[in-house]
């Protein structure tokens, strides 16, 4: 019985020994080795060995960490607030580093994003920060780059993931967005009546050219026209060339009119022909001569 007894008490000590002594390292970790107090070097994945007490090891995790940097209340350049709030992913690049140097990874790092961020984002004016959020990101990487590269950690990726206005502000930029677009809205069609009157002064001095083209378009508007089914049947005419026709007309008659011959006026300014007696006429010599020859 005292044998039994024994034997199970040595199993629970070799068993305690070992759960204690042996250690599983991930293939996403490693191990830093303390021996009284000193760094004595890294391990990797695998089963290891310690000696308890004299030996103490530290895992690592050498993954990519998602860390959310809390929204920040920011005075930009131009005197304009915003609230803004990020993310950063950042992993680590040295074991030894990173439980040597600093104490805490995570917390420091979170709280350097927090100041960089309220930095480098207060050095911009309200437009530079919605239009260069690319340049942004990459200054606070930069920036946290050096300042994490003694704890043996890198910064992989900050991004800007939220950015709160005011709602007045809101109200300005939705008005300026306006105005803008009818500007572009005025300026596009303006350059649209540029090229049309463009083409038209182009279509112009073809039809003076020929001038079959501008009856051919004449055809074309009464196709268009015919497409409704219509009563009513319009039929357009060069207004250019039917005033010169009418006035042509009127310079005819006005010279017809000059030709005529002008009605003999009296001594007393009566019109002889108005009052229907013939006009008298001068005897000539040779009628005398013969008149008084028959006598």
């Amino acid at each position: 019985m005292s044998i039994s007894i024994a034997v199970i008490v040595v199993a629970i000590v070799v068993f305690l020994f070992l759960a204690v002594t042996l250690h599983v390292i991930h293939q996403y970790e490693k191990g830093v080795v303390f021996r009284f107090g000193r760094v004595i070097g890294e391990r990797g994945p695998g089963l290891i060995f310690i000696l308890p007490i004299i030996n103490v090891i530290r895992k690592v995790s050498f993954r990519i960490v998602t860390m959310p940097i809390q929204s920040q209340g920011i005075i930009t350049r131009d005197n304009v607030s915003v609230d803004v709030s990020a993310v950063s992913y950042y992993r680590v690049v040295d074991a030894t580093k990173s439980v040597v140097a600093i104490e805490n990874v995570q917390e420091a790092i979170n709280q350097i994003a927090q100041t960089t961020l309220r930095k480098v984002v207060g050095q911009h004016t309200l437009d530079e920060m919605l239009a260069e959020t690319d340049s942004i990101n990459v200054d606070i990487r930069e920036i946290l780059d050096v300042q994490t590269a003694d704890w043996g950690v890198l910064v992989t990726l900050v991004e800007l993931k939220d950015i709160q206005l005011p709602d007045t502000m809101k109200r300005a930029m939705a008005r300026q967005a306006e105005a803008e677009r009818e500007k572009r809205a005025k300026i596009i069609a303006a350059e649209g009546e540029f090229l049309a009157a463009s083409a038209l002064g182009e279509a112009s001095d073809i039809m003076m050219e020929h001038p079959l083209a501008l009856q051919l378009r004449n055809l074309q508007t009464l196709i268009e026209i015919g497409v409704d089914k219509n009563t009513t049947v319009i039929f357009p005419g060069p207004l250019m060339s039917t005033i010169q026709e009418m006035g042509a007309f009127l310079t005819r008659e006005t010279t017809a009119i000059d030709k005529l011959p002008k009605p003999l006026v009296g001594a007393d300014g009566s019109n002889d022909a108005s009052s229907g007696e013939a006009p008298s006429r001068t005897r000539g010599p040779s009628e005398t001569d013969d008149r008084e020859g028959g006598t």
